[in-house]
């Protein structure tokens, strides 16, 4: 086939033009990342809160960013391999439970120590300042953190009624983390290990006799309508689990410094205790709803609250034991941790 040269001069054009284009939409829409996560998107955190971060980072970099989000695993794998998506750059950003790869970042585990807990954003904002100073170019050298944060108090939803540590005796309960697996133990009751997507599946089988999960996550996950009891404690929380929203190395080193910087502004310490508090606000209509299903919601007073904190009070010591072996100052991070808290607690 000849081609004349005043069509080829045509095609030329018609293919530089259509080149030209490319380009214009390629600025306009400079990077994309994928941000993985175990809820349903449905769920109080995607929706209050990865949608929001994610929704202003876009908005913040005036389009030249896109976040496309990925609930419930659909790039694949399980919960608890996240953290390596992260590092291995499966997925750009990915949102976890710390304590699903038990032992791997141990200094968070501090925030997990039973009844350690006064509020989630007083928490979340100690978590950031001590992730900052100790576990940054350390434990989670190998990912970007862009925030830090925990939910609200954790408590005991049960196929029974719950009041006293001798009553968990014998059930099959699950536990988010290890530590909330060691109270478990303290008290008599068998840890079983699931993320917390499984939890509906286990106590529809009779897998577990009940979970420990805070208010806020229970509506997406129905489970009052699973079991009727319901066991609060008072003053500092049971228990609570820590979370990250960590970003691949590479992939943010790789943007240009001006979209690093909208990646910034909109994550570390504010963004952190925004989500803890988020999390923790959604706790109240999670209840609500539950209290109007006519199930049994059991607050503990201080006395019996003072129970629990007895049995538990032996993790300490181990915990501090375990880090001291792993060349770490457990005792200093708890004395730092309850001084952050405390000072942010209003």
């Amino acid at each position: 086939m000849t081609v004349s040269r005043k069509t080829f001069l045509n095609l030329a054009g018609a293919a530089a033009l259509a080149m030209g284009m490319g380009a214009g939409a390629a600025s306009a829409q400079e990077v994309t990342l994928s941000l993985h996560q175990f809820l349903p998107p449905q769920a109080n955190v995607p929706k209050l809160v990865l949608d929001v971060w994610a929704d202003n980072v876009e908005e913040a970099s005036e389009g030249r960013i896109k976040i496309d989000r990925y609930p419930s695993m659909q790039l694949g794998g399980k919960p608890p391999e996240l953290m390596d998506q992260a590092i291995d750059g499966v997925a750009d950003i990915v949102w976890t439970v710390v304590g699903y790869t038990p032992g791997r970042y141990p200094s968070t585990e501090v925030f997990e120590l039973p009844f350690m807990m006064t509020n989630a954003r007083a928490a979340s904002r100690a978590y950031w300042e001590m992730f900052e100073t100790h576990m940054k170019d350390t434990e989670f050298k190998d990912v970007h953190i862009l925030g830090t944060w925990v939910h609200g108090p954790g408590l005991i939803h049960a196929n029974k009624e719950i009041r006293s540590p001798s009553d968990m005796e014998g059930m099959k309960i699950r536990g988010g983390s290890r530590l909330a697996n060691a109270l478990l133990e303290k008290v008599g009751a068998t840890p079983v290990g699931m993320p917390v997507p499984a939890v509906p599946e286990g106590l529809s089988k009779g897998v577990i006799d009940g979970t420990t999960i805070p208010w806020e996550v229970t509506a997406a996950l129905k489970i009052p309508e699973l079991v009727g009891n319901h066991t609060e404690f008072t003053g500092n929380a049971l228990y609570v689990l820590t979370f990250v929203l960590a970003m691949n190395k590479d992939r943010y080193e790789s943007l240009p410094d001006d979209l690093k910087k909208v990646i910034d502004d909109n994550s570390g310490l504010e963004f952190s205790v925004f989500a803890g508090g988020t999390q923790a606000d959604s706790d109240g209509p999670a209840r609500a709803a539950a209290e109007a299903r006519g199930n049994n919601i059991v607050t503990l007073n201080a006395e019996e609250t003072e129970a629990w904190k007895t049995v538990a009070q032996p993790i300490y010591d181990e915990w501090v034991a375990d880090m001291n072996e792993k060349g770490i100052d457990g005792q200093a991070l708890i004395d730092e941790a309850r001084m952050l808290i405390d000072k942010y607690t209003e």
